[in-house]
């Protein structure tokens, strides 16, 4: 059996459609109510949107009802699911820890609440009957001022038992205002040791060099080897991984054919840059890491080879991977003094 490691994927958008209708079936019957059936919900919650932004609404629909109490929940059945549906050996779950705190508190109470959440949440992922290694990455917000995000990189750097990395989210086009605070901020987080990712080059309205060397891996960043291949070989140099998510690009509109996703992939391996194939939003996609293989190969994107390349690299760059190899490199060598004994006895 082939285990996999996904690197890109939100605890927001994580929710499968069918378990957030009886958490709101149960809890929160007023925010479905617009839905006569759970078919029209799914609809709604899964469909294609026309851009990034548009998409993004969707967030706040599940952080609302993603609190210190309900995260349990959500994640007993993400991690059921990532284990038994998706053959996940390693998961890293990405998240704002301030938006779910309660909003009718102060800023700094709510700050000093996060670190309750990253507890809860690292607590929760670890199941012994799922056995998964799961690790957190920390996100700042578009949405937050300058204290808030520097907060989350000093929790982070706090709880590298729970946290093994920064982000930032909210959508790429709304970085360029604030572009020196990003850099200060990832400088910060570089300072105290912190690994660093951020969502950069998914959009053509999110393409900032200058924060480029402060990535240790980018999430998406499939705007460079579309409109900007000069920067692959400094890409390549600096052994940065680019976290690509097919899906993402259909539903968010920012392409219109997943076949253009082939130029970024042979662009990339000619320039010897890492791929790891992700999910992004799972629930909100509805869809599972093995489809986005299957779908890349189905359309002839990357073939079997390109394909085991990518899922290497994944493990390769996954910031709190405790082992040198993936998991079948591991499990060949546990099996090895068995084959050893069939191939004498067939002998």
């Amino acid at each position: 059996m082939a285990l996999y490691a996904e690197l890109h994927r939100h605890l927001g958008g994580s929710v499968v459609p069918r378990v957030l209708w009886r958490y709101f079936e149960r809890h929160s019957s007023e925010l479905i109510s617009q839905f006569a059936e759970y078919p029209e919900f799914e609809d709604f919650y899964t469909r294609p949107r026309n851009t990034l932004d548009e998409y993004l609404e969707l967030h706040t629909l599940v952080e609302s009802v993603q609190t210190v109490e309900t995260l349990p929940y959500f994640i007993y059945r993400l991690v059921r699911g990532a284990y038994i549906f998706e053959n996940l050996a390693y998961l890293e779950l990405r998240y704002t820890p301030y938006l779910r705190t309660p909003e009718h508190l102060s800023q700094s109470q709510r700050i000093d609440k996060m670190a309750e959440i990253v507890k809860v949440v690292g607590e929760a992922s670890r199941q012994p009957e799922y056995p998964i290694v799961t690790s957190q990455i920390l996100c700042m917000h578009t949405r937050l001022p300058y204290e808030v995000n520097k907060a989350i990189i000093d929790l982070a750097a706090q709880n590298k038992n729970y946290v093994c990395g920064i982000d930032v989210a909210g959508g790429d086009s709304h970085y360029a205002d604030r572009l020196s605070e990003w850099i200060s901020l990832y400088e910060y987080g570089r300072s105290l040791g912190v690994n660093t990712t951020g969502h950069f080059y998914e959009t053509p309205s999110g393409c900032y060099p200058q924060l480029l060397p402060y990535l240790m891996r980018i999430g998406h960043g499939i705007q460079i080897p579309l409109l900007y291949p000069e920067l692959l070989p400094d890409v390549a140099r600096r052994g940065q991984c680019l976290e690509v998510c097919p899906t993402t690009y259909i539903q968010t509109g920012t392409l219109q054919d997943i076949r253009q996703l082939k130029l970024v992939f042979d662009r990339c391996f000619d320039a010897g840059v890492d791929i790891a194939i992700c999910t992004d939003n799972a629930g909100l996609h509805n869809v599972r890491l093995p489809f986005e293989y299957e779908n890349l190969l189905t359309y002839d994107i990357i073939n079997f080879e390109q394909l085991q390349a990518c899922q290497d690299a994944a493990f390769r760059h996954a910031f709190a991977w405790p082992y040198g190899e993936r998991p079948a490199s591991l499990l060949n060598e546990l099996l090895q003094p068995e084959t050893s004994k069939v191939l004498a006895l067939k002998d």
